[in-house]
């Protein structure tokens, strides 16, 4: 076994240098003032008590810089997977009840389970049933319901729901009940944030910073607003008028947690955390290749779903909630000039002092600020531009990413994955069963055949070459036949047709079995059955069935080698497009 194959810190530890080291230890100085306030955050998203979030900062960082491949990738509570978490969770137990806890660190362990598993028969793969339109309209409705599941701390009122218009009926119910000082809390950090990061760099750069040193600064802006809104909150007793606090956070490591092993908890949860894995997976791969291409290096998608599985395991069994690699963490630990994933072990030590003697003044931060920080942070995540993009290039598309972003807004997160990707699934098949296809014809005086549609081309009466534009299988192998019926009711003279196959990249049992009755039906009808451009692997198969062998006509190796074979140049037509 090759163990660099599923322990890829062998590949970079024994090279690891000083140098190295001291790069990864500055970057993580500055992943972690990120990540404390944004674990407490996602914590308080996923319905959870903070310290959870910062149990899933600690552990699953350090087995990751052991099991993943990229560089870079910091991996942790991130907004996308809190409110799944949330979603289904919410049914269960109410939130932050040990219930409640118990099933978090149950959907960290099913999670992982389901992503190790993964990884060990490669089936990344899977991954790639998620389109990029329904990802991206899944996403933007995700952004929309979880900034509007943090107003109710905005506004220091009761409200509740996991989807839009269950969120905004509690919230316009509650809205009277609005706490002025919790609303100035709110209001100032959210502010504060949006200033920083529109502002701050630019102002930073203006007095001499580096480019890059100010964006790693504006990107830490919010552990200033925690810090400040802490000072205030303790300094004026903020609890006594109504402001809701973190509270006491246990000071310490995380202890060993067991999931439940209850088998209905686990039936109940599994679909979810499926979803939570595929979704998690995708996002970490986008993240992790888009920051490996700027280095030149590479990621392996199957040993990620071992990184990212064996991470969420040990968020489980040390009481955190599902992790994945965050968007936003993983740049700035690529901005600051992380070099290896040491830096995220690094990162969980820094997580791990603040667990110890941090905790007491985190009891003093404002609810507010941190729904303000999640406010802001997941305003990157919505596109809507997106939605014109692809209403002007794939209607289809379009559809399955609408069919998202309604469903998730009005319905849960996960039927609105799950339409997207029935729908998506579905949209394909419709295509593909019907293929495009061509009768082609030779451009005069070369070796290329174009559609005889929109080009000038050369015909021969008798012969006629039908290029096929889709890989042949059940779904539209009959379809090619009833193609193949109808050209040859159309073209009486036909007494040769050439199956142009380039773009025939399979051809499974239905699309042979198809192939043999057209070959049987056009010669009852006195006309051969010729292939041309068949591909390799393509050929490798047919060689193994009898089709060859009862075929009328020949196999050629070009389009051109069929047409000086097959036409008489005599008998040659011009058609205009």
């Amino acid at each position: 076994m090759n163990l660099k194959r599923y322990l890829p810190i062998l590949d970079w530890a024994p090279q690891y240098r000083r140098n190295q080291a001291t790069s990864d230890l500055v970057a993580a100085v500055i992943v972690t003032v990120m990540l404390i306030p944004q674990s407490l955050a996602y914590a308080l998203l996923a319905g959870l008590p903070a310290q959870v979030g910062l149990y899933a900062s600690i552990l699953p960082l350090v087995i990751y810089a052991v099991f993943g491949t990229s560089r870079t990738l910091s991996v942790g509570p991130v907004a996308v997977a809190s409110l799944m978490t949330a979603a289904a969770l919410a049914p269960l137990a109410e939130a932050g009840t040990p219930e409640y806890v118990s099933g978090a660190i149950l959907l960290a362990v099913m999670s992982g389970l389901m992503l190790t598993l993964m990884g060990i028969f490669r089936l990344g793969f899977l991954a790639n049933f998620l389109s990029h339109p329904v990802i991206s309209g899944f996403i933007t409705a995700s952004g929309i319901v979880i900034a509007a599941s943090q107003l109710k701390h905005i506004f220091g009122i009761q409200a509740s729901g996991h989807n839009l218009l269950a969120i905004g009926q509690s919230l316009i119910r509650s809205i009277g009940d609005t706490n002025p000082a919790t609303l100035a809390v709110g209001i100032g950090a959210l502010l504060f944030l949006v200033l920083a990061r529109k502002r701050l760099k630019p102002l930073l750069m203006a007095v001499g910073l580096a480019p890059g040193r100010a964006d790693i600064l504006t990107k830490t802006a919010p552990i200033l607003a925690v810090l400040a809104t802490t000072l205030v909150a303790w300094q004026f007793q903020l609890d006594a008028r109504g402001v809701r606090l973190v509270g006491d956070v246990p000071r310490g490591l995380p202890e060993l947690a067991l999931p439940s092993l209850d088998m209905g908890l686990w039936q109940q949860l599994a679909v979810s955390a499926l979803l939570i894995s595929v979704v998690g997976f995708v996002e970490s791969v986008s993240v992790g290749q888009t920051l490996a291409a700027k280095r030149r290096q590479r990621i392996d998608p199957d040993q990620e779903l071992i990184g990212l599985g064996t991470a969420n395991l040990g968020a489980g069994f040390s009481g955190g909630m599902p992790v994945t690699g965050g968007f936003s963490r993983s740049v700035v630990n690529f901005d600051a000039g992380a070099e290896t994933p040491a830096a995220g072990a690094y990162a969980a030590v820094g997580i791990a002092l603040a667990t110890l003697f941090l905790t007491p003044a985190i009891a003093y931060l404002p609810q507010a600020t941190l729904a303000a920080t999640i406010i802001v942070a997941v305003a990157t995540l919505i596109d809507f531009p997106a939605l014109g993009r692809t209403w002007r290039y794939s209607r289809t598309d379009f559809g399955a990413m609408l069919a998202t972003i309604v469903l998730t807004l009005v319905h849960s997160v996960e039927a609105g994955l799950i339409a997207g990707v029935a729908l998506s699934i579905g949209l394909f098949l419709y295509r593909t069963s019907r293929p495009h296809s061509a009768v082609v014809g030779r451009v005069p005086g070369t070796e290329h055949f174009r559609n005889v549609l929109r080009h000038d081309v050369e015909l021969c009466p008798k012969v006629t070459f039908l290029r096929v534009d889709e890989s042949l299988y059940f779904a539209n192998a009959r379809f090619l036949e009833e193609t193949v019926m109808d050209l040859l009711t159309r073209e009486p003279e036909l007494k040769d047709l050439v199956l142009v196959c380039p773009a025939v990249n399979l051809v499974d049992a239905s699309a042979l079995e198809s192939l043999e009755t057209i070959n049987e039906r056009l010669k009852d009808a006195g006309v051969r059955l010729h292939l041309s451009e068949v591909k390799g692997p393509v050929m490798d198969r047919l060689k193994g069935t009898e089709l060859l062998s009862h075929l009328g006509g020949e196999v050629y190796l070009s389009t051109y080698e069929a047409w000086q074979r097959l036409t008489d140049p005599g008998k040659l037509e011009k058609q205009v497009a």
